[in-house]
């Protein structure tokens, strides 16, 4: 089966150009699953075709992905080597996802993996899907279209990737396609019972106090058509919790009944970030988002902006209250 014909001429003229050359392979900003996944297996892909490849990222391998990166090359931003490398961006919505630092560093990427609605296409080669749930499944299309070898380590990385994006298969996201490609990774080495216990079965006890602090924090706007929950600065040193803990935190606010627009803030000093998801894609927080210069795909998206919580928080309020009103007159 072809998973993705649009992109198989485009990958192989890209390989092509990369042997004999030096590759990064970057990720975003705080990287999740779909994230490193992609990361893993583009690299151990490259270099199983004898291209020296490592992979980058401004921010560590969280604790609970760390299992899943096997003997891949993981450098941070700051500990990479003088050698200029070509890089080959994944799960990036935008060039400066990846950290400013870096966007200076690579200022012409070579390639981009992506599957974000507001990706407009900022590498030479640009693997773009819109209508795939995650990167690492149009990666793994890729792949297994073209029949590259995939070892046992990178089939595991896109099954995560996959796994994590589509809220384990829960999210409308989750297509033919994801269980067909799914099942593929299976047959070359994923484990999902492995998967699932790294990911969702070691817990912190500042992630149980995490999600606490969150839970008590919640706040219903519009009738409860939106729930908005604060993450104080401090909060992580006060109760011995780290920044990956508030990976999924944002879903207790969205999976409240009645609840649309869900968003979590978290109060740094100067700066604000924020993760918004919503209930069905109708409600683009991606754009919503994008009006605090952030981006990401139609129902769930994130954003850093300069600015404190008592002025940001009203601005979001008002910028969701013109979105409900917004779908509430196109259903008329």
């Amino acid at each position: 089966m072809n998973y993705y014909p649009q992109f198989a001429g485009r990958f192989q003229v890209l390989l092509d150009g990369l042997k004999g050359k030096q590759t990064v392979v970057i990720g975003h900003q705080r990287p999740d699953g779909d994230c490193i996944g992609s990361q893993v297996a583009l690299c151990r892909v490259l270099r199983g075709q004898g291209i020296d490849a490592v992979c980058m990222n401004a921010d560590a391998v969280p604790r609970r992905l760390k299992a899943f990166v096997g003997d891949t090359p993981f450098y941070l931003r700051d500990e990479m080597g003088p050698e200029k490398r070509i890089a080959l961006f994944v799960d990036c919505a935008d060039h400066g996802r990846a950290g400013e630092k870096i966007r200076i560093a690579f200022p012409k990427p070579m390639a981009c993996f992506d599957h974000h609605i507001s990706n407009d296409g900022f590498a030479r080669f640009n693997f773009v899907d819109t209508g795939s749930a995650a990167t690492a499944e149009i990666l793994a299309g890729v792949l297994l279209d073209s029949s590259f070898p995939i070892d046992p380590v990178a089939a595991q990385a896109l099954y995560v990737g996959i796994m994590t994006d589509t809220g384990q298969f829960r999210f409308p996201s989750t297509t033919g396609r994801v269980f067909q490609i799914s099942g593929d990774l299976l047959r070359l080495g994923a484990k999902p019972d492995f998967a699932a216990a790294e990911l969702f079965e070691r817990e912190s006890m500042g992630k149980l106090r995490l999600i606490q602090e969150f839970i008590g924090s919640l706040k219903l706007e519009f009738g409860g058509r939106a729930c908005i929950g604060v993450l104080p600065h401090g909060v992580f040193e006060r109760i011995g919790a780290s920044v990956e803990d508030t990976e999924g935190l944002v879903d207790y606010a969205r999976s409240i009944e009645g609840v649309e627009v869900a968003v979590l803030i978290e109060e740094r000093p100067g700066v604000i970030k924020a993760s918004l998801r919503a209930r069905s894609a109708k409600f683009r927080v991606d754009s919503l988002a994008g009006q605090f210069g952030g981006g990401g795909h139609a129902n769930a998206a994130g954003l850093n902006t300069p600015g404190n919580l008592a002025e940001f928080y009203p601005q979001l309020v008002a910028a969701i209250g013109r979105r409900l009103a917004e779908v509430d007159a196109a259903k008329k």
